[in-house]
């Protein structure tokens, strides 16, 4: 069972910039492919960027495309989202997921999910 928590969520102001951690129990984190999801008050979770087990491969929505960045640390069983030029609809509650298999999902593992709130 991996449990994974996120931290780094927060108020912030439109144009900042936000770094996402998500910190994985794994001791075999570096076998699994990783990923965020976002999910807004009243509208569907939507899938937001992903990295694979070995960081060569990344996915981001068209959403977050060109001022975010997936990024990982194996050492430190830990992967990170940036996002920069931060706007009023990047507000939601962010998700971190892990899957051995599935680089693009379905994912087995998720986190509890931190809160970003962007003010304009």
């Amino acid at each position: 069972q991996v449990q994974l928590v996120e931290s780094g969520g927060g108020l912030v102001q439109a144009g900042d910039s936000l770094r996402l951690s998500c910190a994985a129990s794994e001791r075999t984190f570096s076998r699994y492919h990783m990923g965020w999801y976002r999910q807004a008050p009243g509208k569907r979770r939507e899938f937001v960027a992903a990295i694979s087990w070995s960081g060569g491969s990344t996915y981001y929505s068209d959403s977050v495309k060109g001022r975010s960045t997936i990024s990982r640390d194996n050492a430190k069983n830990t992967v990170y989202l940036q996002i920069n030029s931060l706007k009023p609809e990047d507000t939601a509650v962010y998700y971190c997921v892990a899957d051995q298999r599935n680089f693009l999902g379905p994912y087995d593992y998720w986190g509890q999910g931190t809160q970003v709130t962007v003010s304009s």
